[in-house]
């Protein structure tokens, strides 16, 4: 959980400098550690760890459960004796400035494979029992992630979805499950390994950030892929008909910036079977995820009080309705089951509310009643109005503010668009010339009384729209950004320390930082 007041970075691993094409589980990883500590910052904030799915996006992985084979580090996997140095010999492909997923994918999987090979051909006994160790541990939704991946893996799967596997395996008949993992059962070993790699190397940086104090902030989304092991397998919790398709799907309503709202695509929840579970599913998920990190932002939070509903056959989100969830119930079995504290102070927790869109009085309560604080983002606060929540002087203590977020452009970017009457609002508030606007946001959201600061790595460098992460409702050019080291110079280093210092964002109490 988190203390007092804390300050840190929002990073995804993906964007990290390193010679394979994407940032991944190694040595720069560490590095950056290294880097949020000298820095003063005590949280570095990711976003999901699941492997992508359509448009790069980790918020459409095919497990809830599992990580991204694509964050793991070639490096080890060389030190351990499973590839060579020709095998993780960088590729002219490989280094582009941004993430080039069409190369980054094929090279990485395919060394991948080799180690497996190679491991399970002449691994040492102790990296055997590891494994299986790992294997047993985590096999409640390992065995059907393995599998489902060496499903989609078949000749002729290509672009297929598990509705297009033959029938008994659909509905998942016992008979036809057991013969599928005979069958595949080198395949389904391959990715039991990519994920016991993550798990152990993910594990491993862990500890170096927590050993640095610096924590770890991880991200559920709330829905999953339709194309997921998770409703392949758990089919009864989901509204799907009777092939195995989303009835309904999840997204947003028509509002000021998208007149036909956003549809995203993934199936809605049957609250009432996992009511009869006591929320099973969730709570391992959520267990999961505690396991992973220090942390949870739960993203559209929202959607636990009411979501929106399409019906899938609707090519926009105009024809939606809501549709209630569980609502404090699902909050109430997980702090139980999970053994959740309660929150003491504004900056005493281990989950966080992305409590942005439509927020109505009945969602405020419900966060408020579990105890998770919300989100205000800076990027959103000067439309005019001296009670725009998002305003650092409107702030509760118990609150995670940002510059912006993955999905905003980053905080140049936004000034650059910004008309020139809303300019002159922010240069107003802030009282600033706008010539280093970034370093203003920052600034504000460190000076706020909210318990937690975050500032995405490009608002510390000061880039443009370019390096934005993401654009909602675009597939095409997301998730590349990347860093370089050279980026960073001391005085980014300096400056950020002297905020944490002259706003006690610590993490410490003040008595604690006075030596006997």
């Amino acid at each position: 959980m988190i203390p007092l007041r804390y300050s840190g970075i929002l990073l995804h691993p993906t964007s990290l400098p390193g010679p394979h094409g994407s940032g991944d589980l190694g040595p720069a990883a560490h590095r950056f550690v290294d880097w949020l500590a000298a820095s003063g910052q005590t949280l570095w904030q990711v976003l999901p760890l699941g492997g992508i799915g359509p448009g790069n996006s980790p918020y459409m992985s095919p497990s809830a459960f599992a990580g991204n084979e694509l964050l793991i580090d070639l490096t080890r996997l060389s030190e351990a004796g499973w590839l060579t140095e020709a095998d993780i010999r960088p590729e002219a492909s490989l280094r582009g400035e941004r993430v080039d997923y069409g190369a980054v994918r094929p090279f990485r999987m395919s060394r991948l494979r080799l180690a497996a090979g190679r491991f399970f051909s002449n691994a040492r006994e102790a990296a055997r029992r590891d494994f299986l160790a790992f294997c047993a541990e985590e096999g409640d939704w390992l065995e059907d992630y393995a599998l489902f991946m060496a499903l989609e893996s078949r000749p002729g799967m290509d672009g297929r979805l598990w509705q297009d596997l033959p029938a008994e395996l659909v509905r998942r008949h016992a008979q036809a499950l057991r013969e599928a993992a005979r069958a595949l059962a080198g395949e389904c070993d391959f990715w039991k390994f990519c994920q016991w790699r993550f798990d152990r190397q993910w594990a491993a940086l862990k500890k170096h950030a927590n050993d640095r104090r610096v924590r770890i902030i991880g991200d559920i989304p709330i829905f999953v892929s339709a194309h997921s092991a998770d409703v392949w397998a758990h089919q009864r919790l989901f509204d799907l008909d009777d092939r195995g398709h989303p009835r309904v799907v999840a997204g947003v309503p028509p509002d000021y910036f998208s007149a036909t709202g956003q549809r995203w695509g993934n199936p809605l929840y049957k609250w009432k079977e996992h009511a009869r579970d006591a929320y099973l599913w969730w709570t391992r998920r959520m267990r999961r995820m505690l396991k992973l990190c220090d942390v949870v932002r739960i993203d559209h939070f929202r959607g636990f009080e009411s979501c929106w509903e399409i019906p899938a056959g609707s090519p926009t989100a105009v024809d939606g309705r809501w549709e209630k969830g569980p609502g404090q119930a699902l909050f109430a079995e997980m702090r139980e089951s999970l053994g959740l504290k309660p929150a003491n102070e504004p900056g005493d927790f281990q989950i966080i509310a992305e409590d942005l869109g439509v927020i109505t009085p009945e969602v405020a309560a419900l966060r408020k009643a579990a105890g998770f604080p919300g989100m205000r983002i800076l990027q959103f606060a000067f439309d005019g109005k001296s009670d725009n929540l998002y305003l650092p002087h409107n702030f509760e203590a118990r609150t995670v503010v940002y510059t912006g977020t993955h999905d905003n452009d980053t905080t140049r970017g936004w000034w650059e668009s910004l008309p020139e009457t809303a300019r002159d609002y922010v240069r107003r508030y802030l009282r600033s010339d706008g010539s280093s606007i970034q370093w203003d946001l920052i600034h504000a959201a460190s000076a706020s009384t909210a318990a937690v600061s975050i500032v995405p790595m490009q608002d510390v460098l000061g880039l443009g729209a370019s390096a934005r992460m993401n654009r909602p409702g675009s597939s095409e050019g997301n998730w590349e950004w990347r860093f370089a080291w050279d980026e960073i110079a001391p005085w980014h280093t300096a400056h950020l320390a002297e905020l944490v210092h002259l706003y006690g964002r610590t993490g410490r109490r003040e008595k604690d930082e006075i030596a006997p």
